[in-house]
């Protein structure tokens, strides 16, 4: 089966893919692919969010994993809620994808968790296939401090 064609989709191994806002149908497609987790970085309160995702995804007989990051300000907290779940998940050998509304929160969180598991300069080149963050983003991947908050995506902004 391909990939389903959702919003910056992207994929990080055979057992771990990442993206934007999935639809209802796109998480049936995710689940086709013999995923097993879904990580949530978005908050179900914006207006893309799912009206009820944890649901949908367990009527499709998956895990779900609900950590919602407050784009202004992410926090250490929530990362290492994120490495937790990631840790756990892969320790069990499922197969996971981690979404939130575009992608930009998942790939600052996977470049942090990667970036040691893989190197700097692969890690680096996943992120910025998706976005190279500015402002508190910077900060929270460990980047020197970008003055303004105006990130760069690829393609679009958003």
């Amino acid at each position: 089966m391909a990939d389903p064609a959702i919003l910056n989709w992207r994929r990080l191994g055979p057992a771990l893919t990442s993206s934007g806002q999935p639809s209802e149908a796109q998480l049936a497609e995710i689940a086709a692919l013999r995923v097993s987790e879904i990580i949530n970085l978005g908050p179900h309160a914006h207006v893309q969010a799912l009206p009820d995702e944890a649901s949908s995804v367990a009527a499709l007989g998956m895990r779900y994993t609900y950590i919602p990051v407050d784009f202004a300000a992410p926090t250490e907290s929530d990362y290492a809620a994120f490495a937790a779940a990631m840790g756990e998940a892969q320790a069990a050998g499922r197969a996971v994808h981690v979404h939130c509304i575009v992608n930009a929160r998942v790939s600052a969180f996977f470049y942090r968790y990667r970036r040691d598991a893989i190197g700097e300069a692969a890690a680096r080149a996943e992120l910025e296939s998706v976005w190279q963050p500015a402002g508190v983003w910077a900060t929270f991947i460990g980047d020197a401090p970008v003055e303004g908050t105006d990130h760069r995506y690829r393609g679009r902004d958003y």
